[in-house]
């Protein structure tokens, strides 16, 4: 009998491990569909902030724009998390990226009232792409284990926050540059953590995984933009 059970074991971890895999492959797919249709509500947010002048109204009142986008933000966040095991975690991650697009405005109409903006914008994405290209890549080939930087990584973003807000009373044109120059390699080895967390198994819903991985993606692009638009902006 115990032999029986003995030569039974392998078949059976192999199945279970052709389970996990099958698991992970369907998080990482899902992650992926989501995080393009999240793209969508992002565009249509951003139009809704460059049409309506919110955009202008932001610009007039960056502080009181702080506070909204805290509020918003991090309200919006916990909401996705505490029902990201239903359908509603879905519809609340896809009015967060509406919100963040409409945030995301008041950059684009800086940038976009430059003379090469819409350049600017096209280059912004490019580069995120390839950024994204390029964590995507190491997470899936690599052996060696991110997870360990994701203590350090959180504290920088601390610093990074709470510096944004100094620099909204301070407006000190070098730290905005360090801040956005720092914001791109935290939030870049950011999305590495969170993409090898989804490819190895570490994170099993695909709504937070997506949320994680839109908010790496988010401030990469924002933070080439600001610095492209600063340090390559055509003045009309």
């Amino acid at each position: 009998m115990s032999e029986f059970r003995q030569s039974s074991l392998p078949e059976h971890n192999g199945t279970l491990g052709a389970q996990s895999l099958i698991a992970r492959n369907r998080v990482l797919r899902n992650t992926y569909w989501l995080l393009a249709l999240s793209m969508i509500p992002t565009v249509l947010g951003a139009l809704l902030g460059l049409s309506s002048g919110i955009n202008r109204v932001m610009g007039a009142s960056p502080g009181l724009s702080a506070i909204v986008f805290l509020v918003g933000a991090f309200g919006l966040m916990f909401l996705v998390e505490k029902n990201k095991n239903s359908s509603l975690g879905v519809a609340l991650l896809m009015a967060f990226t509406f919100f963040m697009g409409i945030m995301l405005s008041r950059l684009l109409g800086f940038v976009l009232g430059m003379g090469n903006g819409a350049q600017l914008i096209m280059l912004a994405f490019g580069g995120t792409a390839a950024v994204f290209g390029a964590m995507a890549t190491i997470a899936s080939t690599t052996k060696r284990d991110f997870s360990g930087m994701q203590k350090f990584l959180f504290v920088g973003a601390v610093i990074l926050l709470v510096a944004a807000l100094a620099n909204i009373f301070l407006q000190l044109p070098a730290l905005m540059l360090t801040i956005s120059v720092m914001a791109i390699g935290i939030f870049s080895a950011f999305l590495l953590v969170d993409l090898q967390r989804v490819i190895n198994g570490g994170e099993t819903n695909y709504v937070s995984a997506t949320l994680a991985i839109y908010l790496d993606v988010y401030n990469i692009f924002s933070n080439l933009l600001m610095l492209l638009g600063v340090l390559g902006g055509n003045r009309e």
